[in-house]
């Protein structure tokens, strides 16, 4: 800014504006890109030349360097606003910004930017503080800085100055001159170890100007060697004047024409010739994908600052320099030669004949210390001989090519269209623009280029793919804008000038006539030295087919290096760092380190230190003996089970459900009564006791019932299994088992599943040791069809596992809630999980010391190292250069010697110090774990022993431990820190040792975790600092990347915000005020956490009341981010801090608890993380998941930041497929889309989340939840109103089997409810029985909600709803696959009843397999009848009685399968269902016989149902008689019994009497079948009307006591009714209510017998959905809002304005006299001496009011009511056997009550005419009702009246 160009196109401003915009366009989003040569060119006007030839009002160098005669330009100053200060070192706004006023200070630099010195004339000696954006600033090469000026103020925070000469002025820097940056801004500024800010080197703005001189000498300098061609210098001399003038600024939209005749160039720059007009060449691109450039480089471009009034279109004269050249000419493509602008010349090696072999030169590697990568492009790439070792050739980037040149398929089906794939040509020009934008240490990513590639492709075809995402039929036709393809003859010209911004980093060689022979001269250059400066050699050639070819060759150092070991696969890595080791290549570097002085001989100064430190470390340990107090904040966390583990528990457990419900039926939970497990890990000791840890400490084992064999942690490995070789037999004894057990669910659970994915063919080729071992196991074919196995698999990346051809469904992945979408605060979990997008945030977040850092100190010293040992892998290197900062950090720290800091980091000594210090200030030593990751097992090995010998001889063996964490191995401690750990964790055993890195809490020790990939090793709270600067960047994977960066995984407590403000200042008071900054990360500022920096100095002023001077400041509570405060003590503050410190002792460890870990990283691997891609995300979600899967194609897009864990499932599953290597490959299911296992889930979670325990909990719920689905809620209520008379054994014997008929006959019935849902109706009146007074009476609706239950286990031969599907029943529920959906067939028929007045027709649904139950007039014909046995018929796998099960609403829910229940026994089973109903019924239960009620009964109730089923099933017996009588039989011998059993029957139990004793025994459960056939058998049966069983009750068995066995009283639910004898006695079909208890009397008054046999009993299922119950009254008028209706409205008067209701008239009769007639009947309330009369009927008038039952009928039995006086009289539908002289036998109290009820209007006043009502009971006319009910719904009338 505020340089001054003259027309002329300067070499530096053309570099620097070509490499922004070759970055801005690859960048860019939009559309259109910049435009590049606009910002190329100055101001039009003319200028004079001076003397020497340069323009005046050049730039100006800097003061001490120039080399300019110009004089400078007068400049003045904008004058300030009025009001500023303009004092000089200070800004605008009044601040201070001198560096001596501010240098403690804690300043904000935002990132990005770098603090600089700034030079103001007016106080040369001071220097001003800025803050500036490092992209204008340059390297330390003085390279790669932008044009242009973006700065803050650190004065006043004034951000985003644009121009340096407004900033100048805001600084007030008084220029008398043109401001430039490269003039004042001086010094870089760094902070020293104290934190103070001081001058750093100066900016190397020398670089910029250096070339641009080197530029210049080296074009005089190539005139000179290369004379010029006589033609040109003529083309040239002849153009001079009017060359340059005459070309106007073309728009980048328009299409430049290529000519195969090219214009000259001058280093680079066009010169048009005379004889024809200028040609316009380029590339046109449609965005940022397709950078362009234009040929037309001389014309009259903007001025610098665009003006208004100018446009591209204008243009002004200008002059022309003459400046001879020489050029040479290939493939038509003229081209100086010039070094400095990337061109090199292919005179000097002579071209070799196409198709010769490329011979590598010996000594290649050890003459240029460097082994170049060939990268294969475009062609055959010639053959390599000779020393071949020292080359490698990689086909990565022609396989980025192919990949992006293949179309989708998409658009294969238009043919041949204007979407077109890219081309050759600008496949290379991108991939060179890419090489000319990676910084010097940044090595190239072959997703980045592809992603480079497919922008460049969409953007270019923007409109058309638009057009076929609008499924246009035809295919679009070319828009007339669109670019021409780029020529090869344009490709060498436009890469040379992409590279001219770089240097000479990246060459392109295009002069050699084929690949081998600039391949040949590649070799030759470097082994002359010549490429020492060149990164990357681009060759491009014309091949014999005129088809260009590419090829790439990496010379630079650091990139060759990394691309060499990125492309060794881990076992070779491995292998060649063992080679290295035992082969003493490091014997030369390690002998380099003890070069380096006494100073950093690592091996000489420990054997000084060890004295005192020895001395100090014995003095320590006597004051700990001399009673200090001892630490109790010690605790262990990792036991506990979250709320958010429960959860994913859940979750598991209703995916597992939703297999078992779904059509497929692949997993039958309903058949398995218990659960098993086997847990598979890696073969990781740690790993494989920590999942036994959390095991035993779970409480599975116990739930499972499986404690009893594990009486030890030890004894609980047996279900636990390492995948190594031993694992064969535990997954073939796991397979036996299944067999054996077919009712046991096993659950095989694969932890850590993305470990092993080889498949087990590719292995027996040549795979690792163990690798395939999951594939064979795990997807064999026993496991995959046994029907009893659930495989789980579990992981932290699952992406490996969700390809196209995975065996897991989408539909069985269960994802970790995640806090993306505040799925965490659902379940009021109090930790917050830390994971790797946190740790991002937090180098974002700037509140900060960030947590996720690199150490610019120690890459330094690895580059240098790199470079002076090239044979060495850099990890070798790196862990020999960490081991060396580590010893000396150690020897600092015990020793107190600053001189040695030199030798290690700021972070290394920083962690050495936290390490050494925390278990210092504990009085019970707990300290921080230091993590010290190094992969590879020989270096780690190596490590362990180097730093326990550095800590041995420096005394230090007491005060921490050294960890060798290798998976092959357990873990060894000392016996010192053992006994440590036995007391902390309260363990008496004195053989125990640690198995688990989660035993080592609060041990300070370093652990060096190896083995190449982590293998879900949990570790403590107490880790403090990962370090895995020795990681390896080679792998760039996205799993590798993040189970490394989860390693540093961490539950962070959500504390209140008062204990978490104690913390933190409690947390600083471990840490001097004037420690050591945590982190150096080279050019970045930190910013430092105002929060805590006041903290700190409140407590550096703190002295005997420290506590009242922080209470102020910890009143707010600091961001999330600021909960770490990384700090480094000063040298020697470890000695004397303990004495210093005026505060009591306290945990450091405990303090630090809710800190998650530092991170330090290796550099490159750093700005990997952080670099956000386009989608938003870090660039590694972009990378391949897994080496064992590849992309599908390039035209992928790329993942979203809003995208869930399932989107991402998808998206994989979409886009990838399995390699060979595999184990999925091979699920390949021909013609179908998928081939997924039906029995398979996969959990996946973020690594240290808990997964584990959330996976035992699920075993635990799986198995209860099992037991569950074994367990009933059955009824367990005591009978009500008993007396202690009713058990005794009074009239039969107690062993007998079956009933007496003649004993029944003298067995008084007991009139008495004893059924407890029957607690709250009317009590029927009996002499012999008196009510208990303190009853507490309540509603029924109530006593059906609050009714008592016990959860009782299903045995085998219990009755089952729809969800049972076990084998054996599948033919008997009609879902056995191996039988078509059974047929069923409707059959009418009809029948007529005196009672309904008319022919009723009935449907009965018949499945073809039930048709022999029936006779037809012919097969296929006409029903006739239902066929039934003879009473003399018996097999005993037949049951006799037809069972009618009446229903509504439970097509689900009803036990309608009674195929275990009857123990396989044949049965006639028919359902009874209403007619709206039919076809969800027949859905649910195909196979099961339907009787259909007709229409009218839909909204009928109970006695409807059972009333149709009586008189059907007479109907059929008279017709089944006469069948019979023509095939010889009696009629009396046809079997008269039909069952009415309920749909909530499900067990049936029968007690045990002792055949001596007579006493009940134990009541067991029994079949149906058992019963039945034992009640059928009965002595006589045909003599009883009905006969039932009792209800079960867990108190009612008598267990212990002689009770009567049989017994005449009220039957319910269960049935065995002889339609026969009762053929006269019908159900009432208008009750919705006690239909049984009304029946049951009027049998009873029959003279009947009835008989309840006492042995067996009968268990209902308390069902909450359908039934009978489930009617509700509500409004006719049709509303959205719920209305309550009280029972006062179900009734009205007659023609009055009411409410009509939606109810049947019946129910609200009913209702209303359950809830009110304790006021219709006042003189019965509560008064059981006087009760209501009811005649021929039972109503439930509520349990207030007693009800006295007799019949009208001749010869019927009543009691006697003799002196009994009437409370009331109901008469309810009175026939003619109630006459007026029947009721005039029954006396009534005066005022009684009577309640007439009748049908109609009509018969009310006939029936109170017919009774002579008036003559003994006053009525009056307010004293009629009708129910509710619209006319057209027939109400019902009832009239009350007072007895005179």
């Amino acid at each position: 800014m505020g340089n001054s160009y003259a027309g002329q196109l300067r070499t530096t401003r053309f570099e620097e504006v070509l490499h922004n915009s070759i970055e801005a366009s690859l960048r860019s989003n939009t559309v259109v890109p910049r435009p590049v040569f606009s910002q190329l060119y100055l101001e039009p006007e003319q200028r004079p030349l001076s003397r020497d030839g340069h323009m005046e009002n050049e730039e100006e160098e800097d003061e001490d360097g120039s080399e300019s005669n110009s004089p400078p330009v007068p400049y003045q100053m904008k004058p300030p606003p009025e009001g500023s200060c303009t004092t000089d070192g200070f800004c605008q706004a009044g601040k201070d910004l001198r560096l001596a006023s501010i240098a403690t200070e804690c300043l904000d630099v935002p990132p990005g930017f770098l603090l600089v010195g700034a030079k103001s004339p007016s106080i040369p000696d001071h220097i001003l503080v800025c803050a500036v954006d490092r992209r204008f600033l340059p390297d330390e090469r003085g390279r790669n800085a932008l044009l242009g000026f973006l700065g803050n103020c650190m004065g006043c925070g004034e951000k985003s100055f644009r121009y340096f000469t407004e900033f100048s002025n805001h600084i007030n820097l008084k220029l008398t001159t043109q401001p430039k940056k490269q003039k004042h801004l001086k010094y870089r500024l760094l902070r020293n170890a104290q934190g103070v800010l001081v001058k750093g080197p100066p900016i190397c703005w020398k670089g910029i100007d250096s070339r641009v001189r080197q530029t210049t000498s080296n074009m005089s300098g190539g005139l000179e060697e290369h004379p010029p061609n006589p033609g040109a210098s003529d083309l040239l001399a002849s153009s001079g004047a009017m060359g340059l003038n005459t070309v106007s600024y073309t728009d980048l939209n328009t299409h430049l024409q290529a000519s195969e005749t090219s214009p000259h160039m001058i280093n680079g720059s066009h010169v048009p010739a005379p004889q024809q007009a200028l040609p316009q060449t380029g590339l046109a691109a449609h965005g940022p994908g397709r950078p362009t450039v234009t040929a037309s480089m001389a014309n009259s471009g903007p001025p610098k600052k665009r003006h208004k009034g100018w446009s591209p279109e204008s243009s002004a004269p200008t002059e022309a320099v003459n400046r001879p050249t020489s050029s040479s000419t290939s493939n038509g493509t003229r081209s100086a030669d010039s070094v400095a602008s990337g061109f090199v010349s292919q005179g000097s090696s002579p071209p070799l004949p196409p198709g010769e072999s490329v011979t590598v030169p010996d000594g290649l590697l050890q003459t240029c210390g460097l082994q170049p990568v060939i990268f294969k492009g475009h062609g055959t790439l010639p053959r390599l001989c000779g020393s071949t070792g020292d080359v490698l050739v990689s086909g990565r980037l022609q396989a980025c090519y192919c990949s992006t040149q293949t179309l989708p398929r998409v658009y294969e089906q238009y043919g041949a269209s204007s979407v077109q794939p890219l081309s050759t040509e600008m496949q290379v020009l991108l991939t060179v623009y890419y090489l000319v934008q990676l910084a010097p240490d940044q090595m190239p990513l072959m997703e980045d280029l592809e992603q480079i590639l497919m922008r460049s492709w969409r953007e270019s075809h923007l409109s058309e793919i638009r057009q076929y995402q609008q499924s246009h039929p035809q295919f679009p036709t070319p828009l007339p804008g669109l670019a021409q393809p780029l020529t090869p003859s344009q490709l060498p010209w436009l890469a040379k000038l992409a590279t001219s911004s770089s240097g000479e980093s990246v060459l392109v060689l295009d002069m050699a006539p084929s690949l081998a022979a600039a391949l040949d001269g590649t070799f030759q250059k470097l082994m002359e030295g010549k490429l020492s400066q060149t990164h990357y050699v681009v060759i491009i050639c014309m091949g014999r087919s005129q088809e260009t070819e590419s090829c790439i060759v990496v010379t630079g150092k650091h990139q060759s290096r990394a691309l060499a070991e990125s492309m060794l696969s881990p076992s070779d890595c491995m292998s060649e760092i063992s080679q290295e080791l035992s082969c003493r290549m490091t014997a030369e570097l390690e002998a380099y380190f003890n070069s380096l002085g006494l100073d950093g001989d690592v091996e000489a100064l420990p054997e000084k230190a060890s004295p005192e430190t020895s001395s100090a470390s014995t003095q320590g340990s006597m004051q700990e003996q001399s009673g200090e107090p001892t630490c109790a904040e010690y605790r262990v966390e990792w036991r506990e089970i979250r709320p958010i583990q429960l959860a994913v528990a859940r979750k598991l457990l209703s995916h597992v459900c939703a297999i078992a419900d779904s059509s497929t039926h692949n997993l039958d939970l309903g058949s398995f009564d218990k659960v098993e497990f086997l847990i598979c890990v890696p073969p990781s000791e740690v790993a494989f006791q920590q999942v036994v840890l959390h095991l035993w400490n779970s409480g599975v084992l116990q739930e499972l019932g499986l404690d009893q064999d594990c009486l030890s942690p030890k004894d609980a490995e047996q279900y636990v299994v390492k995948l190594d070789q031993a694992a064969v037999t535990k997954i073939s004894g796991l397979i036996q088992k299944s067999k054996l057990n077919p009712y046991t669910l096993f659950i095989l659970v694969h932890d850590h599943a993305h470990w092993d994915i080889s498949s087990e063919q590719y292995s027996r080729v040549g795979g690792e040791p163990h690798s395939g071992l999951v594939d064979s196991l795990l997807n064999c074919r026993q496991i995959q069809e046994a029907a009893n196995i659930l495989t789980l698999h579990v992981t932290s990346f699952p992406f490996v596992l969700q390809t196209q051809f995975t065996r897991i469904s989408p539909y069985n992945e269960i994802h970790w809630p995640s806090a993306f979408n505040n799925d965490v605060d659902l379940y009021q979990d109090k930790t917050k999980y830390f994971g790797v997008s946190e740790l991002l945030d937090s180098t974002r977040s700037g509140n900060g010391l960030p947590l996720l850092r690199f150490d610019s100190s120690f890459e330094s010293m690895v580059a240098a190292l790199e470079e002076r040992f090239p044979r060495l892998h850099s990890v070798v290197i790196r862990t020999q250069v960490l081991l060396q900062h580590y010893s000396v950090a150690l020897m600092a720290t015990a020793k107190g010697q600053a001189q040695l800091q030199k030798h290690t980091s700021v972070e290394t000594l920083e962690m050495v110090q936290c390490l050494l210090g925390s278990a210092h200030r504990c009085p019970n030593h707990h300290g921080h774990m230091l993590l010290l990751r190094i992969p590879f097992p020989a270096l780690a090995a190596l490590a362990h022993q180097r730093l326990c010998r550095v800590r041995d001889r420096l005394g230090l063996h007491e005060r921490f431990e050294v960890v060798l964490g290798d998976p092959a191995s357990g873990i060894v401690v000392g016996k010192h820190f053992l006994n440590q750990l036995r007391v902390w964790l309260k363990i008496q055993d004195p053989e125990w040792t640690p198995h688990t890195y989660l035993e080592l809490e609060a041990l300070p020790c370093i652990l060096i975790f190896t083995g190449m990939n982590p293998m879900g090793e949990s570790l403590p709270r107490s880790l403090k600092y990962c370090d895995q600067r020795v990681m390896s960047c080679c792998a760039l994977q996205r799993t590798a990347l993040e189970q490394e960066l989860g390693l540093a995984a961490y539950l962070v407590s959500a504390e209140p915000q008062s204990q978490l403000g104690a913390r933190i200042s409690s947390d600083l008071s471990e840490s001097d005020p004037d420690k050591l900054s945590g982190t150096d990360n080279e050019e970045e500022e930190l910013v430092v956490d105002v929060n805590t920096t006041l903290l700190g100095q409140a407590h550096s002023r703190t002295d005997s009341s420290p506590h009242k001077q922080l209470q102020p400041v910890l009143s707010g509570d600091p961001p999330h981010g600021q909960r770490r405060s990384s700090k480094s003590s000063s040298p020697g503050s470890l000695s004397t801090q303990a004495h210093a410190s005026p505060l009591r002792p306290f945990c450091s460890w405990a303090r630090n608890l809710n800190r998650p870990p530092v991170v330090l990283l290796p550099k490159a691997l750093y700005d990997l993380i952080t670099t956000i891609d386009a989608s938003g995300l870090p660039k590694p979600t972009s990378f391949l998941p897994h080496a064992s899967v590849e992309w599908v194609s390039s035209f992928r897009p790329l993942l979203s930041k809003m995208m869930t864990c399932t989107e991402q499932s998808l998206y994989y599953r979409q886009w990838t497929v399995p390699r060979p290597n595999h184990m999925d490959s091979s699920n390949r299911a021909e013609g179908r889309t998928d081939n997924f296992h039906p029995r398979r889930l996969l959990l996946s979670g973020p690594p240290q989340a808990g997964k584990t325990g959330a996976y035992l909990q699920f075993l635990g719920i799986l198995s209860r939840m099992l037991i569950r689905l074994m367990e009933v809620d059955i009824y367990d209520e005591e009978d009500i109103n008993c007396n202690s008379q009713s058990d005794l054994v009074l009239y039969h014997q107690a062993i007998a089997s079956w009933p007496n008929a003649d004993t029944m006959r003298g067995i008084p019935f007991d009139f008495t409810i004893h059924d407890p849902k029957y607690e709250d109706i009317s009590t029927i009146y009996s002499p012999d029985f008196t009510p208990d007074g303190e009853k507490n009476a309540r509603r029924q609706e109530d006593v059906f909600l609050r009714r008592r239950t016990a959860r009782i286990k299903l045995s085998k031969y219990a009755a089952y709803n729809t969800y049972h599907h076990c084998e054996q029943c599948h033919q008997y529920m009609g879902f056995n696959p191996r039988y078509q959906l059974y047929e069923s067939t409707l059959h009418a028929f009809t029948f007529s009843h005196l009672l309904l007045g008319e022919e009723i027709q009935l449907y009965f649904i018949i499945p073809k397999s039930k048709e022999h139950h029936f006779s037809f007039s012919q097969p296929g014909g006409q029903l006739e009848s239902m066929r039934l046995p003879l009473t003399s018929d018996w097999n005993p796998d037949c049951i006799k009685s037809p069972i009618f099960t009446p229903t509504t609403g439970r097509h689900e829910h009803g036990l309608f399968n009674l195929y275990h229940a009857m123990d396989g026994a044949c049965h006639l089973h028919i359902l009874v269902i209403k007619e709206y109903e039919m076809a969800v019924y027949k859905k649910y239960w195909p196979n099961h016989i339907m009787l259909v009620l007709p229409t009218v009964f839909n909204g009928a109730g109970i006695g409807a149902a059972h009333f149709l089923i009586k008189e059907l099933s007479y109907h059929n017996l008279e017709l089944e008689r006469n069948r019979r009588v023509e095939h010889g039989s009696r009629p009396q011998d046809v079997w008269p019994f039909i069952i009415l059993a309920d749909d909530s029957c499900v067990m049936w139990n029968s007690v045990e009497v002792d055949s001596k004793s007579g006493i009940a025994g134990a009541e067991r459960n029994v079949s149906l079948k058992q019963v039945l056939q034992h009640m059928e058998s009965s002595a006589d049966i045909t003599q009883y009307g009905l006969c039932g069983l009792r209800k079960w009750s867990s108190r009612g068995s008598g267990t212990g006591r002689r009770r009567e066995p049989f017994s005449r009283g009220h039957l319910h639910d269960f049935l065995l009714l002889n339609v026969d004898l009762t053929h006269d006695i019908q159900y009432n079909q208008n009750r919705f209510t006690c239909d049984d208890v009304d029946f049951n009397l009027r049998i009873q008054s029959a003279g009947l017998l009835m008989c309840r046999f006492n042995n067996f009993s009968v268990m209902k299922k308390q069902i909450a959905i359908g039934g009978y119950r489930t009617f509700i009254i509500k409004t006719k008028q049709m509303t959205d809002v719920p209305t309550t209706v009280q029972p006062s409205q179900y009734i009205c008067a007659p023609d009055s304005k009411h409410l009509f209701l939606a109810t049947p008239a019946q129910l609200l009769l009913e209702k209303y006299l359950q809830h009110t007639s304790q006021r219709l009947f006042p003189l019965s309330a509560g008064n059981y001496s006087h009760p209501v009369l009811s005649v021929d009927c039972y109503l439930n008038l509520g349990p207030e009011v007693t009800v006295c039952f007799v019949s009208s009928r001749p010869h019927s039995i009543n009691i006697s009511t003799a002196g009994l006086h009437f409370g009331g009289l109901l008469l309810y539908f009175c026939d003619s056997f109630v006459t007026p002289g029947f009721l005039k036998k029954f006396q009534f109290l005066k005022g009684a009550t009577l309640c007439v009820i009748c049908p109609n209007r009509s018969a009310l006043r006939q029936t109170v005419v017919r009774l002579e009502l008036e003559e003994e009971w006053r009525f009056r006319l307010s004293d009629e009702f009708q129910t509710a009910n619209a006319k057209e719904d027939h109400p019902l009338f009832f009239l009350t009246g007072k007895h005179i």
